[in-house]
């Protein structure tokens, strides 16, 4: 099989000013496709689109309308949508009796609004579209329990099942929908967050909870992200790709 290939795609990846969401659309662009990266934080915006070559669409992709916005700033700049990476999201610690309530909507807002808004407004552009696709972002949390995470891993768990919900939605229009769901990825998820206190010491322990002996990198993702989106994969849909080094596979004892 030859290396897959997004010529003629245009792209709109959330959360693409850093980390996962940012090594993909450089990804992509190398791959041939027109890319819009959207975040919320203007310089990492900025230098994010620098080193991409992408179109840098600032605002909250948890927010409905600034994700309105944000498409129809895409389609006008392109000409259209094919492709919706919805790479958005954060991580933050507590349980059911000590996460704010502010939190918990936070939580929601950025990992399962995000996801609805964006794909809402791409919808009409997506139908128009060839080779259509969405790609959301899960978590090993999204299918594997951990009481320090509640609300993170509940958010995970419902972008799992509307990935299956708007692949059914979907499919009479031949637009396809899939997931990724990531272990650890070394990124500055976890560190801006706050959620882990000593990174070094939680990347080496993640040579025991991940079976294959190391964390995954971005490039990782990218490789997968990029067959999900091109028309290698054009009869995957509804699909929860586990990209986790085995960590779902391990007993909590």
């Amino acid at each position: 099989m030859s290396a897959a290939r997004l010529d003629g795609k245009v792209v709109l990846v959330t959360g693409g000013s850093s980390g996962i969401g940012r090594h993909i659309a450089k990804t992509f662009a190398a791959a041939g496709a027109r890319v819009a990266v959207m975040a919320r934080r203007e310089g990492p915006l900025a230098e994010a689109a620098r080193e991409t070559g992408a179109f840098p669409i600032r605002g909250d992709a948890g927010d409905e309308r600034d994700a309105g916005r944000a498409v129809a700033a895409c389609a006008a700049e392109f000409g259209g949508i094919t492709t919706l990476v919805n790479a958005a999201g954060v991580i933050g610690n507590g349980g059911t009796r000590d996460t704010p309530a502010a939190e918990w909507r936070r939580m929601f807002s950025c990992n399962v609004d995000s996801a609805v808004f964006m794909t809402r407004f791409a919808i009409p552009w997506l139908e128009k579209a060839d080779g259509a696709s969405v790609l959301n972002f899960s978590s090993v949390a999204g299918n594997r329990a951990f009481a320090s995470i509640t609300a993170y891993c509940t958010a995970k768990a419902a972008v799992e099942m509307l990935t299956k919900c708007q692949a059914l939605e979907l499919a009479p229009s031949k637009v396809r929908v899939n997931c990724i769901a990531p272990g650890v990825i070394v990124t500055n998820l976890h560190t801006v967050s706050g959620a882990v206190a000593d990174y070094p010491a939680f990347l080496e322990r993640g040579k025991a909870t991940h079976p294959l002996g190391f964390v995954g990198a971005v490039e990782d993702s990218s490789a997968l992200a990029l067959f999900l989106c091109s028309d290698q994969a054009r009869w995957i849909t509804g699909a929860i790709v586990p990209l986790d080094g085995g960590r779902a596979l391990m007993s909590m004892r």
